[in-house]
């Protein structure tokens, strides 16, 4: 079995769409969405629906949780003010979607028990990179493969008998690689590829400043960070 993993798309419908079609072409078995499908971006209502239909497993991130509540406890002056330009943008699809989803999803990749979050097993808001891994996290998520997001770094890593894995940004990375970022992990053979994608990355910045939304924002699409 082959499961494509995404998550922190942040409403960069440019980056989603060269996903989505990437996907579609590698005789994938499911979609897994680790969450914070909105947030930055100039697209909210469109990744919304796309991750809902794409998805075939999908956890909320916590930009995902702060535009249903319009509440911006935490955040960044940048994320706080898209946060609230997306709070007010969300149409009724969105908001049912956003709203119908759990903070962790348990599922069965072949014969590996996965378990995804968006951060950790332990909260929305934590950030695990891979040097912050031990082999406990596979018993705190009773998982033998456990599934991140949230940081915008991708790994891929074994822990013990088990395995972990972020599938880095879709919509905004931060590892200093501007391309999109997926993760597609086969049961058969417990490995995992990191793809990176192009996508009109331009054309995204412009998007978000056409909406009046922050310049660091958009600026920060082409440096990867």
């Amino acid at each position: 079995m082959r499961i494509a993993f995404i998550a922190d798309i942040h409403s960069n419908l440019h980056a989603l769409e060269a996903v989505k079609e990437r996907i579609d072409g590698l005789g994938i078995d499911a979609v897994a969405c680790a969450g914070d499908i909105v947030g930055y971006g100039a697209f909210p209502n469109e990744c919304s629906r796309i991750a809902a239909e794409m998805a075939d497993h999908c956890v909320y991130g916590n930009h995902d949780q702060a535009a249903l509540r319009s509440d911006t406890s935490g955040m960044n002056p940048y994320a706080a003010e898209a946060l609230m330009w997306t709070a007010d943008k969300l149409n009724h699809e969105s908001t049912k979607f956003l709203s119908s989803l759990p903070f962790n999803s348990r599922f069965e990749a072949g014969k590996v028990a996965a378990a995804m979050f968006h951060s950790s097993p332990r909260s929305v808001e934590e950030y695990l990179f891979r040097e912050d891994l031990t082999e406990d996290i596979l018993q705190v998520a009773q998982s033998d493969l456990v599934v991140l997001g949230h940081t915008h770094v991708p790994y891929w890593t074994r822990l013990g008998k088990g395995m972990a894995l972020n599938p880095g940004s879709v919509g905004q990375p931060r590892d200093g690689n501007p391309k999109a970022s997926f993760a597609v992990f086969d049961s058969s053979t417990l490995t995992c590829d990191i793809v990176r994608v192009e996508y009109a990355v331009a054309d995204a910045a412009d998007a978000i400043l056409a909406q009046g939304l922050p310049e660091f924002l958009a600026g920060r699409l082409s440096g990867g960070r």
